[in-house]
């Protein structure tokens, strides 16, 4: 499985999260605490909101903690909007157009899990995607086909629906196909101005998911964080905590849906719509 976090509040320069703290986006690259496995070395990738609607990308198939040019900018990108994502493949090709997050206009989208039996349903899944957005696949991945299935079902329009219906999609296709392994789902997606952050499972035990502080970042009244100082508020969404201050993060339950604006974080119950019940 992978690692990600994603951050949203007032500027700040990545290597504040991705190499500073104890433990590091890049430490659990190599030392994942909560995962399925402990090293997540099949690529990464960064993503980030500037002057620009459209983010930046910078996605490579080497180590994270062996490439000194992701070092290099996370010195330098300064950004109050970012998603970061280190991979372990589930069995698809180490390839960067494979590696999160994935891009299509303002949005972009990372993700922890995968379809279970996705051999035997992907076919299904890509007749269900929008000829439009299936022209924009650049990879192989289940979580490529779970970000152009929320763009088909409406993703600009409606996030919450289109995700519901989405994971209702997959659900349907599974369980017709007879696959035995579950489907797990923790994911992250943006418009630049909110981060939804979802954790799902078919079997009760999707990866983990916390939001909060951090190192750094000083807890505030309202559910939310700030530097202290009166600033603008300030919040990470992450697959495992940077710290071991368990004052600073929240666990999120299974099938919950988060929705971070300006620091604050609601957190909603998450149902699968399914195809004969969709509006």
């Amino acid at each position: 499985m992978c690692r990600w976090l994603a951050y949203s509040g007032r500027p700040l320069y990545l290597e504040d999260f991705l190499f500073k703290p104890e433990n590091s986006l890049i430490n659990q690259s190599l030392h994942a605490r909560k995962g399925h496995v402990a090293t997540n070395g099949d690529g990464f990738g960064v993503g980030w909101y500037g002057d620009r609607s459209e983010p930046g990308l910078f996605r490579d198939i080497r180590p994270a903690w062996n490439d000194e040019n992701l070092r290099s900018i996370a010195e330098q990108i300064r950004t109050g909007h970012f998603f970061a994502h280190v991979r372990a493949s589930t069995g698809t090709s180490i390839s960067r157009a494979n590696c999160h997050p994935f891009q299509h206009g303002r949005w972009m989208f990372m993700h922890n899990g995968q379809i279970g039996g996705f051999d035997r349903v992907a076919r299904d899944l890509d007749f269900a995607i929008d000829p439009e957005y299936y022209r924009a696949r650049r990879g192989t991945t289940d979580s490529e086909t779970i970000f152009l299935l929320m763009l088909t079902y409406g993703l600009e329009r409606d996030p919450e629906h289109a995700l519901a219906r989405t994971l209702g999609k997959i659900v349907e296709t599974t369980q017709k196909a007879g696959t035995a392994d579950p489907f797990r789902f923790t994911a992250a997606f943006t418009d630049g101005r909110r981060i939804y952050a979802a954790r799902f499972s078919s079997d009760g035990h999707s990866p983990t998911l916390f939001y909060g502080c951090g190192t750094g970042i000083r807890a505030a009244d309202g559910g939310g964080c700030s530097d202290g100082t009166g600033g603008e508020d300030s919040l990470l969404v992450l697959s495992e905590p940077l710290d071991t201050d368990h004052q600073h993060w929240t666990a999120v339950g299974e099938s919950s849906l988060l929705v971070v604006e300006n620091g604050r974080v609601d957190v909603r119950a998450l149902k699968p719509v399914m195809s004969r019940v969709a509006a």
